[in-house]
């Protein structure tokens, strides 16, 4: 290796290195403002970085406000029905669409494209008002509710049956699979990195929704973490190292599930092409 080249592998690194740390400050600035004095933590001085003594009682006044076992339980509870529905419902819903013809076939999918197109926010009064008339407020259900067909899972996994060769259908049909026996068995398992893909993209979307739970959901016992979070924050000022305190309990979960699953992660949305 040249003198050049080892320049460059070095310049290179040393900007890998430099956006990494630019990317972990955040969260180390809020691991030690969850440690700090509320006067230390909206201190003027830029040299107060590290608390002066630890302040562990910020975590212990924050658990003691909150359930965050329930929390825990409402929020991944609503992430896993989610997932389960968004992938059931699209996969079938995606395959009519990609390999099926029927009358209105392209009408209907225009439909999906179409609610793509608008705000999310468009449909929260339609939906609250059904789950109202159901009788299903602060309930897992009423946070499972919107993502029970995903627009966007229809189309991301329609793409995937598209590529798909016409003549593993045609080998099914002769080895006397019907249309179900097809879907389930042949194209299914092929569209894997689809399902991971979406089944990915879901529970974050669902990890992150505030609006929706903090409208549905008002009751303590119902709410997720997210909302948890938004109700932590008093109306005239805001106790900033409890917050982070909030927040380090409410993160840890989901880095431990991506730390876990961090292949998957990056080949899934390598795969479909998206961005978080």
């Amino acid at each position: 290796m040249t003198a050049s080249n080892r320049m460059i592998k070095f310049a290179a690194h040393a900007l890998l290195l430099a956006g990494a740390c630019a990317m972990i400050l955040p969260f180390v600035w809020m691991v030690l403002t969850s440690l700090k004095t509320v006067a230390e933590s909206t201190s003027m001085n830029p040299f107060v970085f590290l608390p002066a003594d630890f302040q562990w009682v910020n975590y212990a006044k924050v658990l003691r406000q909150n359930d965050f076992l329930q929390l825990y339980w409402n929020t991944f509870a609503m992430m896993a029905l989610r997932v389960f529905c968004s992938l059931l419902f699209s996969a079938m819903a995606a395959y009519a669409f990609a390999r099926l013809k029927f009358p209105g076939r392209d009408f209907f999918f225009g439909l999906v494209l179409f609610q793509m197109m608008v705000p999310t926010q468009i449909f929260i009064i339609p939906q609250y008002l059904m789950v109202d008339a159901m009788g299903m407020r602060n309930t897992i259900f009423a946070l499972l509710f919107p993502g029970l067909v995903s627009a966007f899972g229809t189309f991301l996994l329609r793409q995937f049956f598209m590529g798909l060769p016409k003549e593993l259908e045609e080998a099914a049909k002769l080895d006397g699979c019907n249309i179900g026996q097809t879907f389930v068995r042949v194209m299914l398992p092929l569209a894997r990195s689809g399902l991971v893909a979406l089944g990915i993209f879901t529970a974050l979307f669902a990890y992150k929704d505030l609006m929706w739970p903090m409208i549905v959901n008002t009751n303590a016992n119902a709410a997720t973490l997210s909302s948890a979070l938004a109700k932590i924050q008093g109306a005239y000022s805001v106790h900033y190292p409890e917050l982070m305190s909030a927040s380090i309990l409410a993160i840890w979960p989901m880095l431990l599930i991506y730390i876990a699953f961090q292949k998957q992660f990056i080949e899934g949305i390598a795969t479909s092409g998206g961005k978080l």
